[in-house]
């Protein structure tokens, strides 16, 4: 079993973050675990390799709740601030069985394949909607026009957000998971933030508290008031709502027409080939995941782990972009095959945590890329590749800004 002291790797700075996916490969030759330092200066136990990571997503010994978590690991990764720490981080991600089971079941029914198809059109009119707003021609920055727009339209469809406070809700809120240390100049706008969002959770809980329904919001309010979830338990779940399901598809979003403006063949394939959008999607899910690594993992007692020693209380963290690289699970890794099957990509996860919103993820993703391909005609990227700055998050990839030209917006089909 190999040592614990070996010295830990780096995992940010904008090299880093504009191309991870050589240090990946030189991780993933090296061994499935490796010790990372994060910007906070937080490190954890990093799982590169496909079968790896599937085996410890998986692993019935590695618990998410931060109680887990040893004094050093609390000391540097608790970023968010009290109150809103206890109040806002008791989401179905930092939960265990039997809790993590219970919590699941009350928002699982609001996600079903069969649901989300049914409100394909209804989607399809928001993505159009926007398309139709874009200039004729011409330069358009595709985060603010639509990116950051048509994930938020959609779930507040979703979920029953009123339009009233869908409209209020700030995007910004949606980067309070960007970690912001005590010492950062930024940190009272971050705090501020955090207040701005925890008065606007509760703003949504008296309302749904006051007139009821039967949308997810109420019904979760339902559960907190017939004593099945506690109010930081409601509060927590609403929170991973309006951020968990809004800002990984915005930035999922962005990767995907990075992807394919830097793969014209496989971009023009799409625009002659609509039928292949389901494939294509899962494909630009594997090729870039907005969800470059999991949360953390912790064992409770000193553990093996493919081999390496992992203390009590360590965090542990899973790369799903390096396991989604990794030529012994995905021939041809490194290109883009959008017709590529199969594909047995983790960019949702596995296991008990496995995303519970991908069907709403896969169908959004397949209208986004397919409304923006087909009705934008002579899409390209408006500056170069490497003027593109990615968002500094430690667990997602992404970027705030994507400028494209087009030649011409096309009617709707």
């Amino acid at each position: 079993m190999s040592s614990t002291s070996q010295e830990p790797i780096n995992l940010y700075g904008k090299e880093f973050k504009r191309n991870p996916y050589e240090l990946y490969r030189q991780l993933r030759d090296e061994g499935p675990v490796h010790r990372v330092r994060f910007p906070s200066g937080v490190c954890a136990w990093l799982v590169t390799g496909y079968d790896a990571a599937d085996k410890t997503l998986t692993d019935e010994r590695l618990g998410k709740n931060h109680e887990r978590g040893n004094a050093e690991w609390r000391r540097l990764a608790s970023i968010m601030p009290e109150p809103q720490h206890s109040q806002l981080q008791a989401h179905l991600l930092h939960q265990d069985p039997p809790k993590h089971s219970q919590m699941r079941r009350l928002v699982a029914n609001a996600f079903t394949p069969r649901r989300m198809e049914s409100l394909r059109p209804r989607f399809q009119g928001m993505a159009d909607a926007l398309v139709d707003a874009m200039p004729d021609n011409g330069v358009v920055d595709v985060v603010a026009a639509f990116a950051a727009r048509f994930p938020f339209q959609v779930l507040a469809e979703v979920i029953g957000l009123p339009a009233d406070l869908a409209a209020a809700f700030r995007r910004e809120w949606g980067k309070v998971v960007q970690p912001v240390g005590p010492t950062d100049p930024g940190r009272p706008a971050y705090e501020s933030l955090l207040t701005g969002l925890q008065g606007y959770i509760a703003k949504v809980v008296r309302h749904k508290r006051a007139t009821g329904g039967d949308d997810l919001l109420a019904r979760l309010v339902a559960a907190q008031i017939s004593g099945a979830l506690t109010t930081a338990e409601l509060d927590s779940m609403v929170f991973q709502l309006l951020v968990a399901g809004q800002e990984p598809v915005t930035n999922q979003i962005t990767t995907a027409l990075l992807a394919l403006l830097q793969n014209p063949d496989q971009l023009e394939l799409l625009k002659t080939r609509p039928d292949i959008i389901t494939h294509a999607v899962e494909e630009l899910l594997r090729y870039d995941s907005a969800f470059e690594l999991t949360t953390w993992r912790f064992f409770s007692e000193d553990s093996d782990l493919h081999g390496t020693r992992v203390p009590a209380g360590d965090s542990v963290i899973v790369s799903l972009s390096a396991a989604n690289r990794d030529g012994s699970a995905f021939p041809d890794t490194d290109d883009l095959v959008l017709d590529r099957s199969p594909n047995h990509h983790l960019a949702f996860g596995q296991g008990i945590h496995f995303c519970p919103g991908a069907a709403l993820a896969r169908i959004e993703l397949q209208i986004a890329v397919g409304t923006l391909v087909n009705r934008l005609a002579g899409l390209r990227l408006a500056v170069p590749f490497d003027d593109i700055e990615w968002i500094p998050a430690a667990l997602a990839r992404g970027t705030n800004h994507l400028p494209v030209t087009f030649t011409m917006r096309l009617s709707r089909r």
